[in-house]
């Protein structure tokens, strides 16, 4: 289904509101389709292919880690301990064969036939060590694999998941000697084991906690959440260090602005204490270790200078395409700074300075506009020096001792109250209209359009939460296409109710043709169009409320949720009520310059998100106000969006008073 065929069909039906209806399926399947647009972000789910590799990396994990307890200066030193290794390498080896067909399986094979073979020779330790560990790498690489949380994972959830389900074996404090690890074979491991923590990474931690571990008491806790997986793997990863060695590392944290941008959350995750070891030392890994484990939300506060840092790189290659003549690169690459550098911070920069994120929006549409003019090499330069100034100054707003709780509170409330009151007025005057239309039979379709969107948004959060990252394509796209359509939907809603502003004219409309235009495809056709206009706003609000939840601060993030909620609710009552009250051509009236005026906000709000995607050139007008809440911005597509919509409305408008004249006439 083309847009063009949509609109085809919803000229189709005879009555001027009602043709619309004729589109309703049309409508509920832009409407999935915009679901669907929000969920394929550049990353996909783990597929059933992955699981393999999961297991086969787990197991030359354990090589890596346990190889020293079992053999030692070429002697077994454990029988039990070097059988194991024997037979995981050989599980591995066999593994990798079964693996699906990739340009990298004959080297992993080849790399797995050598780890069986030195392993059976009684190699040292650190050679086996290199061995696996390369072979995991490289096999991640062909085979990939979540290798991080898409948020930062609750310390304190993960402290009570181990209480609950580890504890028993593993002991209270983690020194593996609970009530249940009596006569266990293998031993239960002590976590507080220091030598061992050092050579095991979250992301191992990780994969024994989802997949379980063969040939011992380990079972899979694959029933949990990803999220809660990955809260325990943290909490167990953190019991090998002190809380003194963890204040020590926060101030270490905290002092150090470059280590910040080096050491994000995936790399946290992925990194083991040793390997850290080698790049900073001893001392300062195991403070870095005790204090980052136990607070995940500060590394992923890094995550966001980690993304500056690829927008300036991507900036530093669109100059460099750009001196070289290569105009698509160029545009290509700044379009990619904006989209895969800043757009991940630009919620949480929003909430803590909007000013700041303001300047850094336009400036990287003024560049991409400067690029298209053709400007000098010397003015791409000064601006993308302009920019580099701007970063520093959000890198110091985004800095994880900047996220307090009142600033998630007003974050959290602001967001909600501005996405949710377009969509509540959208939908009290539907359900006013039916209610003076006395066609509650229908109520039941808007009513299930703004509950649906908001099941999808739980959805859209739990994917995005655990399944795929959003990309800020993805986001632009869907948020500017849902927007445009919503507008070019309002705009025929607008001038048909302005139509009926007139009591006569609402008489006889009622009289002659409502009874048989509110069919079961206009109840569908209500129904999509709540749909449609209320999920748009849920996913943006969903986008940056992970954005601020994954800073920390949960409690103050509900609480101006809860605040924003209550006084929506209060202005939804409030219109019913009013509504209800009014003279039926007042109610129309107001109506549809209400409703006209959300499509005029949501056009422009449509075609910036178009622009920052990079579908619609951008010409800024410097001098224009800026108001996310009216959607104006200030470049001109935008600006003639929007007067072009206000004169069509116009239009519609004039023509509704004319006909009724004539009318009047006859």
């Amino acid at each position: 289904m083309t847009i063009v065929s949509f609109w085809q069909a919803l000229w189709s039906f005879p009555s001027p509101l009602f043709r619309c209806y004729n589109g309703a399926r049309q409508i509920a399947l832009l409407a999935i389709t915009l679901v669907v647009l929000a969920l394929t972000g550049l990353a996909t789910p783990a597929s059933a292919q992955t699981a393999p590799a999961q297991t086969i990396w787990r197991l030359l994990d354990y090589i890596a880690v346990d190889y020293p307890e079992a053999v030692e200066n070429g002697n077994v030193v454990n029988q039990t301990e070097f059988d194991e290794m024997v037979e995981f390498s050989a599980t591995a080896n066999r593994l990798i064969g079964e693996l699906p067909t990739s340009s990298a399986k004959a080297d992993l094979s080849r790399q797995a036939a050598s780890l069986e073979r030195i392993i059976a020779a009684k190699s040292p330790a650190p050679t086996i060590s290199s061995a696996s560990r390369g072979l995991a790498a490289d096999l991640i690489a062909a085979y990939p694999v979540p290798l991080a949380p898409t948020v930062a994972p609750d310390f304190a959830r993960g402290k009570a998941l181990y209480a609950q389900q580890c504890a028993s074996c593993h002991g209270v404090s983690g020194d593996g000697d609970g009530p249940q690890a009596i006569g266990l074979d293998p031993p239960a491991i002590a976590f507080t084991d220091e030598s061992r923590a050092r050579e095991r990474s979250i992301f191992a931690l990780y994969q024994v906690i989802e997949q379980g571990l063969e040939g011992t008491s380990m079972m899979s806790f694959a029933d949990l959440p990803p999220q809660d997986r990955w809260a325990l793997a943290f909490y167990a990863g953190s019991l090998a260090y002190s809380e003194d060695a963890a204040r020590r590392g926060q101030a270490l944290w905290e002092s150090d602005a470059e280590l910040r941008s080096r050491l994000d959350l995936e790399k946290l995750v992925g990194t083991t204490p040793a390997a850290l070891a080698a790049e900073l030392g001893e001392d300062e890994s195991r403070q870095l270790m005790a204090y980052l484990r136990r607070n995940p939300e500060a590394a992923a506060g890094a995550e966001t200078a980690g993304t500056l840092t690829l927008a300036r790189t991507k900036l530093g290659e669109a100059l460099a395409a750009y001196e070289q003549g290569d105009r698509k690169a160029a545009t290509d690459l700044a379009l990619s700074a904006y989209l895969d550098g800043f757009e991940p911070v630009e919620a949480v920069l929003s909430a803590r300075d909007h000013a700041l994120m303001i300047r850094i929006e336009q400036a990287m549409a003024e560049l991409r506009s400067g690029i298209a003019r053709d400007e000098p090499a010397e003015a791409i330069r000064e601006r993308i020096a302009t920019l580099d100034g701007l970063f520093e100054q959000a890198e110091s707003a985004l800095a994880p001792s900047e996220a307090s709780a009142t600033s998630s509170f007003v974050a959290a409330f602001t967001i909600l109250l501005r996405e949710g009151l377009e969509a509540i007025l959208i939908v009290v005057a539907m359900i006013t209209f039916l209610a003076k239309a006395d066609r509650r039979d229908v109520l039941a379709y808007v009513h299930g359009g703004w509950v649906a969107a908001l099941v999808a948004g739980a959805a859209t959060w739990g994917a995005a939460t655990w399944l795929v990252t959003i990309s800020g394509a993805s986001r632009e796209l869907a948020e500017g296409f849902g927007g445009v359509f919503a507008a070019l939907v309002l705009l025929w809603v607008g001038i048909w109710m302005h139509g009926k502003s007139n009591a006569d004219a609402w008489q006889r409309y009622i009289r002659e043709k409502l009874g048989a235009a509110l069919n079961r495809r206009s109840a569908w056709f209500l129904f999509g169009l709540v749909f449609l206009v209320v999920y748009r706003e849920v996913f943006e609000t969903i986008l940056f409320y992970a954005a601020i939840w994954s800073q920390g601060n949960g409690g103050a993030v509900l609480a101006g949720a809860l605040a924003a909620s209550a006084v929506l609710a209060v202005i939804a009552f409030a219109m019913m009520r009013y509504s209800r009250i009014l003279p039926i051509g007042k109610f129309f009236a107001y109506s549809s310059a209400l409703i006209a005026a959300l499509a005029v906000v949501l056009i422009g709000k449509g075609s910036a998100a178009l622009q920052e995607a990079g579908y619609l050139p951008i010409t800024p007008w410097p001098g224009f106000p800026r108001s996310e809440l009216l959607g104006l911005y200030p470049t001109r597509e935008t600006i003639l969006a929007q007067v072009l919509m206000v004169v069509l409305l116009a239009l519609g408008f004039v023509w509704n008073q004319r006909k009724f004249g004539q009318q009047r006439t006859v």
